[in-house]
């Protein structure tokens, strides 16, 4: 694991979110749409597990367009923060000496407080939340402004991300990919192919940091 630099997914890969605070923003969001989403839907629209999240829009009559909409209309930053908790693996990230950085399609109004709220905003030398204008994974465009921000362009970088649009935005820039498989092959309804695939970042035999960045807050022991 010898690279110049790294840059890593957020959601489901370094974080995740209780299922209750997952569950209460579903039913938040079928008030506004007039629909009941079952909690094995709300968990696969959330983590966007295979084919089951547009299944599950489908079966309600709706749109992605319309979806989002609602959902970041039902959002709290502060409430999510707190929801949030830290994979104890990601220490191992934490420890790297090699600069680091997020690109992430959690939008920015939801990433600035989770990041203060965990405590592990110094850990990363840029955050790059995907948009509309930046684009959006697997389009490489975001990690290429990740890599002009870190200045490391030209040098070799891995990403890693626990979903299939990750390992494609990797590849598509250039860069190798490791998949964190989170929820688990059944769960997903497939196997995600990667350079490296592991259940943990302590699965890639990283050697002994060297320097550690600050502890983080927020973490769940045992996850």
């Amino acid at each position: 694991m010898n690279y110049d630099f790294w840059l890593l997914d957020l959601d489901g890969t370094l974080i995740d979110i209780e299922p209750a605070y997952i569950h209460s923003v579903f039913d938040r969001i079928g008030d506004r749409l007039g629909c009941s989403f079952a909690d094995r839907e709300a968990e696969a629209i959330w983590y966007d597990l295979a084919g089951a999240a547009d299944a599950a829009l489908a079966a309600h009559g709706v749109e992605r367009p319309r979806f989002w909409e609602a959902f970041h209309a039902v959002e709290d930053p502060i409430a999510r923060a707190e929801s949030t908790y830290l994979y104890d693996d990601a220490a191992v990230i934490a420890a790297l000496d090699d600069p680091v950085g997020i690109v992430t399609h959690c939008q920015g109004y939801l990433t600035e407080p989770v990041l203060e709220h965990l405590d592990i905003a110094d850990w990363f030398d840029t955050v790059v939340c995907c948009d509309d204008e930046i684009g959006w994974k697997p389009d490489p465009a975001p990690l290429q402004r990740a890599i002009g921000d870190l200045g490391v362009g030209g040098r070799s970088g891995v990403l890693a991300g626990d979903g299939p649009h990750d390992v494609g935005a990797a590849w598509n820039a250039g860069l190798d990919a490791v998949h964190v498989e989170r929820h688990g092959h059944e769960r997903r309804g497939g196997c995600v192919l990667g350079d490296y695939r592991v259940e943990r970042f302590t699965d890639l035999g990283l050697s002994a940091p060297r320097r550690a960045r600050r502890s983080p807050a927020g973490r769940r022991a045992g996850d």
